[in-house]
């Protein structure tokens, strides 16, 4: 597996600990037996940057925003990018005619489902894998999987966009946009620029360096960021406020005037019409 795909099994390794607390925001009961063999050698290796903490919230608040908008949409079919080992799929209860779609790496796809094989474990809901590289021709493998680009999409993006540059990223959030209708919805995490260059977090962002991931795009203005792309916020918070593992978050909560703060973003957006010009922009609190 490459090193992306290890980082998957970091973010298992979260959930599995997660799952095992007592007080845990969420039920995870495969995320054990997906963390291996990197997983939680590379929980220790980046301990002390406050990311497992954001894991487990950004994994909640992902699994709320899905029950919430699948509830207030009526949308029923899913797109989940770069998903890694997540089991969504597996752990969450799905509306009658759902359809998700899982893009990943082939290997990566392969070596979920054997894993899971092994322990008997189904999915929930009717589930596509669509072995695709994001930085290639993904979204034409996707169509040729099923995906009806005249069908309203909820498009997951969970723990990628850091890993892009801005061009990439802005470029994928465009891709996103264009290839479904109207009234289409999105849940996405990002980090704010100023967690890229402050002091505190320099540590584990070398060590991400070292080992070939590197957090290479942040922004300070997501909301200008996503409108410039197509997209409308819709919810907009940060760890530790209300909705977004408030109470569990064992930090405080940056005001949004605050500048040069690292921070990071949970959000949920609509499709816009057009683009909105970024006066046009009203930041949600």
């Amino acid at each position: 597996m490459d090193d992306i795909s290890y980082t998957a099994q970091w973010t298992a390794a979260v959930r599995a600990l997660e799952n095992e607390r007592s007080d845990g925001l969420f039920r995870d009961e495969y995320a054990r037996h997906l963390a291996e063999p990197r997983g939680f050698e590379l929980l220790e290796r980046y301990q002390g940057a406050g990311v497992s903490d954001f894991v487990a919230v950004r994994t909640r608040y992902i699994d709320d925003a899905f029950a919430r908008i699948l509830a207030e949409t009526g949308i029923r079919q899913v797109v989940l990018l770069a998903n890694g080992m997540d089991v969504r799929t597996h752990r969450l209860d799905w509306p009658a005619g759902t359809t998700v779609y899982e893009v990943d790496h082939g290997p990566l796809l392969d070596e979920k489902q054997a894993r899971l094989a092994k322990l008997a474990a189904e999915p929930r809901v009717p589930t596509v894998p669509i072995k695709a590289d994001l930085a290639g021709d993904w979204l034409e493998v996707l169509k040729s999987g099923g995906f009806g680009p005249a069908e309203r999409t909820l498009w997951i993006a969970e723990g990628l966009l850091f890993f892009l540059t801005e061009e990439q990223a802005g470029r994928l959030l465009d891709t996103l946009a264009g290839a479904c209708p109207s009234g289409s919805r999105l849940v996405v995490d990002m980090t704010s620029a100023a967690l890229l260059r402050h002091p505190m977090t320099q540590s584990f962002l070398r060590r991400l360096r070292e080992d070939g991931t590197p957090w290479q795009f942040g922004t300070d203005e997501p909301e200008r960021f996503l409108a410039a792309h197509g997209w409308v916020i819709q919810d907009l918070r940060q760890p530790g406020e209300p909705g977004a593992g408030e109470g569990r978050w064992p930090y405080s909560v940056p005001p949004r005037q605050a500048r040069g703060v690292p921070r990071s973003w949970l959000i949920s957006a609509a499709t816009a019409d057009r683009p909105w010009p970024s006066e046009m922009v009203t930041v949600l609190k």
